[in-house]
């Protein structure tokens, strides 16, 4: 009788610990484990791959989207710029833009995704909070703020010549005579 409690309830007890799915990701339930943000390669916006033109040269891609992620020796005319980002609780991204060159170095074509967002969507993409806007500061006064700032003082005369005091002490010459 006591072995089959004993086998009872030891099945029971393995059988709790499959049925658990959020067993991975907390303990007890409540308690979840610090998960780092995974960010790899360059984030392309729409906005940097409208700047590129063909014939432009490898530097000047390069100023425009960053150093490639991928320059393979065996594939010089080809750059891979591969970007992945996985952070909790948002959804992962990847995405793959190839850039091709001629033997002479020239842009000839980019190979990139249609739905390839803007800076703004992107950045919305990787917000946590997605109800919270972000606060812009507020950067010029209006005239009347202007008008309430206080007045800087009055120079007494700014015509006149400062005074030129001379050296604090003699210094002994630069060259021995």
């Amino acid at each position: 009788m006591l072995r089959i409690l004993a086998l009872l309830s030891g099945s029971l007890l393995l059988g709790a610990c499959t049925s658990a799915p959020t067993a991975a990701n907390s303990f007890l339930g409540f308690i979840t484990p610090y998960r780092i943000d995974i960010v790899q390669g360059n984030v392309v916006t729409r906005e940097q791959l409208q700047a590129l033109k063909t014939g432009m040269s490898r530097e000047q891609v390069r100023n425009v989207l960053g150093t490639p992620l991928v320059a393979d020796a065996f594939h010089a005319q080809r750059w891979d710029y591969i970007f992945t980002i996985r952070r909790p609780g948002t959804d992962p991204q990847r995405r793959s833009i190839v850039v091709r060159f001629d033997a002479a170095g020239a842009m000839t074509g980019v190979e990139a995704p249609e739905d390839l967002p803007t800076e703004r969507e992107f950045v919305d993409s990787i917000t946590r909070n997605k109800d919270e806007k972000p606060t812009v500061p507020k950067l010029e006064l209006t005239e009347a703020e202007r008008m309430a700032l206080p007045r800087p003082p009055k120079r007494e005369d700014t015509n006149a010549e400062p005074e030129i005091a001379g050296p604090a002490r003699a210094y002994p010459p630069l060259e021995a005579s």
